[in-house]
């Protein structure tokens, strides 16, 4: 009688092992790849200063600061404040964006930069 319980414990371990690829895995999602869009800020100014991008995506922002002092693009209802020494380069990775329009600046400049960001 010790044969039996051996040969049930062994019968369904090798069912559990033997079935597990007829079980369908999670699919094995890659994330998309972020859209990139570059940025030049200097002297004051930004470079696009209208900028047209995909809404509900992730993106990358590359910036480029190629003045001769520091900068500090920001849009603050986004939360994204990044500043840049001179020469420096960076990226911000923001979130799924609604559609709409969205104000970035050079805290430095604010008054000569300006970035619209349009998530359509």
């Amino acid at each position: 009688m010790l044969r039996a319980p051996l040969a049930h414990g062994a019968f369904v371990a090798a069912l559990w092992l033997g079935l597990g690829w007829a079980v369908e895995a999670p699919a094995q999602t890659t994330p998309a790849e972020l859209l990139v869009f570059s940025i030049v800020i200097k002297d004051g100014r930004i470079t696009p200063s209208r900028l047209e991008v995909p809404a509900g995506r992730k993106i990358k922002l590359a910036i480029k600061n190629e003045g001769p002092g520091p900068c500090e693009l920001e849009n603050l209802n986004l939360r994204v404040e990044k500043v840049l020494a001179p020469g420096a380069s960076s990226f911000v990775v923001i979130h799924p964006l609604r559609p709409g329009t969205y104000r970035f600046i050079d805290e430095f400049h604010p008054a000569t930069s300006a970035l619209l960001m349009i998530a359509q």
